[in-house]
C-alpha cells in the first residue's frame, strides 16, 4: 500500500536529506512512483461516539437522499469574515531568483491579533442562493435572533423564491440556536422540511458545501486585498457573493452524496 507523504514541500525536504536533485526526486516520485504531495489539515479530534454518530447518521442521509435529489437541499452556514487579506498558504507563492528581492510588501501579510469582523449566514443550493445575512455587531446569535435574523425573513420564503413551491428540505448544523427547541419546532409549525438536530452528524464540516468549499471560494474574492473599514469589507463580500457562478454552487453541492460515502467507507472519520 502507497503512504502518500503529507507535506507541500516533501520533495524539496527529500532532495536535501538525499543530496539528489529537486528534478530528479520530483520525477522518481511523481512519475515512477506516481505519489504526489498532500495537504496536512487541523481537524477536532473525533472520539469513538462522535465517529459512530457520523458513520450512523451518514448511512441515514445517504438513504434519505436518493441520487439527484441533493438538489432540493438549502444547505446553510454561518462563518465570520475579517478585513485582513485571504491567505491560502499552499496557494500563496511568489516566483523571484532570491527571497532578498521580494519586497516586504509583497513578501509579508499583515496581522493583528483581534482584526475587525463581521459575521455572516448564507445558503446555496444546486440551482440557488440567499441572501447574505450579517449579524449586527454584538448581537449574539440564540434561538431568537436565528429566527429574526434568518428564519423569517429568509427561510419562511424560500419554498417559493428559491425552489418554485417544488419539495425543498433546509440543511443546518446543531450548533446551539439551531439545536434548540424553539428553532426546531419553528420548521414544524411553517411544515419547512428540514434536516433535525438528531439527523445532522456531528463535527462535520467536511459535509457541506460552504465549508467545504464555498466559504473559502467567497473569502479568496471578497479579500483578496485587506479592508480599511467593515463597510469596505461588506461591499466586497455583497459584491463577490453574486458573482460566483452558480455552476460553482451547483459543483459544491453535487459532492454532498459522494461525501456521505467517503465518511462511510472511511468509519465515521474525516474526508477532505
Amino acid at each position: 500500500m502507497s503512504n502518500p507523504k503529507k507535506s507541500p514541500a516533501f520533495n524539496a525536504k527529500m532532495s536535501r536529506e538525499f543530496c539528489v536533485n529537486h528534478e530528479t526526486m520530483r520525477k522518481l516520485v511523481v512519475e515512477d512512483l506516481g505519489m504526489k504531495s498532500y495537504k496536512r489539515n487541523n481537524v477536532h479530534h473525533l472520539n469513538d461516539s462522535i465517529r459512530r454518530k457520523r458513520l450512523e447518521r451518514c448511512i441515514q442521509l445517504k438513504a434519505r437522499f436518493a441520487p439527484g435529489t441533493e438538489d432540493q437541499i438549502l444547505f446553510s452556514d454561518e462563518k465570520l469574515f475579517t478585513v485582513e487579506e485571504a491567505s491560502i498558504r499552499q496557494n500563496d507563492r511568489i516566483l523571484a531568483s532570491r527571497s532578498q528581492d521580494i519586497p516586504d510588501s509583497i513578501k509579508y501579510i499583515d496581522r493583528v491579533q483581534k482584526p475587525l469582523s463581521l459575521m455572516i449566514w448564507a445558503g446555496v443550493s444546486a440551482d440557488s442562493r440567499t441572501n447574505l445575512i450579517f449579524v449586527p455587531q454584538g448581537v449574539k446569535i440564540n434561538s431568537q435572533t436565528y429566527r429574526e435574523l434568518v428564519l423569517e425573513p429568509e427561510i419562511a420564503s424560500a419554498g417559493e423564491k428559491l425552489f418554485q413551491n417544488h419539495p425543498w428540505t433546509y440543511q443546518q448544523d446543531s450548533a446551539p440556536a439551531h439545536a434548540s427547541k424553539v428553532s426546531q419546532s419553528w420548521f414544524r409549525e411553517q411544515n419547512i422540511d428540514f434536516i433535525s438536530k438528531d439527523e445532522w452528524p456531528p463535527s462535520s464540516l467536511d459535509l457541506n458545501p460552504l465549508d467545504y468549499s464555498v466559504w473559502a471560494n467567497l473569502e479568496s474574492r471578497a479579500c483578496a486585498k485587506s479592508h480599511k473599514s467593515l463597510e469596505s469589507l461588506k461591499v466586497s463580500l455583497l459584491s463577490e457573493w453574486q458573482k460566483i457562478p452558480q455552476e460553482e454552487l451547483r459543483k459544491a453541492v453535487h459532492q454532498f452524496r459522494s461525501r456521505l460515502t467517503s465518511v462511510i467507507h472511511k468509519k465515521g472519520g474525516y474526508i477532505e
